[in-house]
């Protein structure tokens, strides 16, 4: 089964609104082992979500799809879909961003019986395993900048910077931004989770983040369903200098020359 994962290149101005051309920009793409037939039903079935979702991308920000089995495959046939963009966006970028996303997936996972792929501004992702309303901690991507020894101010800004992105206060609050000082923050969990199962992501998110990153000028932690990430000003974590966790039974690539370049 594929884990959620939610990865977003960080820029000085992340907690701004983006452009159209930073929202496409390639973070990572994965692809399951188990393949499908070509020409088989369940290839119709990937086409048919990639479509909807490209759709549906033009009237909200996040939503997702199951396309039955058949009778005689029971649910090893199903499949499973959703997209989901990052809070700040736009109806229009949301929708482009999915469109491109959902094209792109098509080409990098052929024959993939799921796959998932992560641009600046949105996630794309199918599967013929249930992910949908499931909970799931693991880690995935652990990134961190370089150090900034023990700036006492910014330590203390990143503190009340990550309290605020992991404290639940009694709303459902899925995407959060929070900013301390010289530090901005950011955090967002997939919208299939309910309240409590979101708010227990963020804050082992959080935790993570805090415990790995902890005196870096930058850090991003992405769990399967949630993700939580910091910039303190002057570095971004597209340096080359980060640390990649991989997930077991799937790739995720370091860059964007990955079988196409955007």
């Amino acid at each position: 089964m594929m884990s959620s994962v939610f990865v977003f290149l960080l820029t000085v101005s992340f907690l701004a609104t983006p452009s159209s051309s930073a929202t496409t920009s390639f973070v990572f793409g994965g692809c399951s082992q188990q393949k499908y037939l070509p020409g088989s039903p369940y290839e119709s079935k990937v086409n048919s979500v990639l479509t909807s979702l490209g759709n549906s991308a033009m009237f909200s920000t996040y939503n997702n799809f199951t396309f039955p089995g058949s009778s005689s495959a029971g649910s090893q046939d199903t499949l499973y879909g959703l997209f989901q963009c990052r809070g700040d966006l736009s109806s229009n970028d949301c929708s482009q961003c999915v469109a491109r996303a959902a094209s792109q997936l098509g080409t990098l996972c052929v024959n993939s019986c799921g796959g998932a792929l992560q641009l600046e501004g949105c996630l794309v992702k199918y599967d013929n395993a249930k992910f949908l309303g499931v909970e799931d901690k693991t880690l995935v991507v652990k990134k961190c900048g370089p150090s900034n020894g023990f700036d006492s101010n910014a330590l203390t800004d990143l503190d009340a910077v990550l309290a605020n992105l992991g404290a639940g206060d009694g709303t459902y609050k899925p995407y959060r931004v929070s900013g301390s000082g010289n530090v901005r923050g950011v955090a967002q969990c997939v919208g299939d989770l309910s309240p409590s199962e979101c708010q227990d992501c963020l804050s082992g998110a959080v935790g993570q983040l805090r415990s790995g990153c902890g005196t870096s000028s930058w850090g991003d932690i992405f769990l399967a369903k949630c993700y939580a990430r910091y910039l303190e000003g002057g570095y971004n974590s597209n340096d080359g200098h980060g640390k990649m966790v991989r997930h077991p039974g799937w790739w995720f690539p370091l860059s964007g020359f990955w079988l196409f370049t955007l």
